[in-house]
């Protein structure tokens, strides 16, 4: 059966938390819950499914202020975040008031992301591939059909790399792994709609010769 996704646009910046949905299992996992947290766990305890996992592709304050909130309800949920990203993650508070926006300190990760690791829910199973650049533990979990990209491209465009621990050249080496990707893959990021690797090769102006020839690996 396939995974349900839910898309919900959380917090000041309308980043995207992703509840994802495993009718089998009943079973749940939730992508960079970065506000609303309360909100968003309440949404999963009303379908009657448990949260398995809460999974983040870095540590930007819209894409993990809402963990405490989660975690209050689902309180055994482990909480994975790239070792890199520990700097940004531990310091989100901080971020938070910075932008005038209060922040709910979230719990510490339970585990770390590393290239190539594979996590599940369900039947269904993420490769985890580590994209830096936008932040330097950046990560995208890549699924069969669907990726959760983060905010390393969205729609017609990629995520910015003026911001604290910024790459710019890491990025653009990210960039190039993504052109590379099979092209039927759904692309959700961490703001805007979803869209595919296929669309964005053709008409993305960031990844505009970056591919290299197929047969390239991610």
């Amino acid at each position: 059966m396939a995974l349900r996704i839910e898309a919900v646009p959380v917090g000041p910046f309308q980043a995207n938390a992703y509840l994802l949905i495993d009718d089998v299992t009943q079973r749940a996992a939730v992508v960079d819950p970065g506000a609303e947290g309360d909100e968003l766990a309440a949404r999963l305890a009303e379908q009657g499914v448990a949260l398995e996992s809460i999974w983040i592709t870095h540590g930007h304050l819209d894409h993990v202020g809402g963990i405490a909130g989660v975690r209050r309800v689902f309180p055994g949920a482990p909480i994975w975040l790239h070792g890199a990203d520990r700097p940004l993650y531990d310091n989100v508070v901080m971020q938070g008031r910075k932008y005038g926006i209060p922040i709910e300190a979230p719990p510490v990760p339970d585990h770390g992301w590393n290239e190539g690791d594979v996590v599940s829910l369900g039947e269904h199973a993420f490769r985890i591939v580590h994209l830096p650049g936008h932040a330097p533990g950046h990560v995208a979990l890549v699924g069969d059909h669907d990726v959760f990209i983060g905010d390393v491209v969205f729609a017609g465009s990629v995520g910015r790399t003026d911001l604290p621990l910024c790459d710019p050249a890491a990025m653009q080496r990210s960039l190039a792994r993504v052109t590379e990707w099979p092209a039927h893959l759904a692309l959700h990021p961490g703001h805007g709609p979803s869209t595919t690797v296929a669309v964005e090769v053709q008409t993305n102006p960031f990844l505009a010769g970056l591919a290299r020839p197929r047969g390239a690996t991610a």
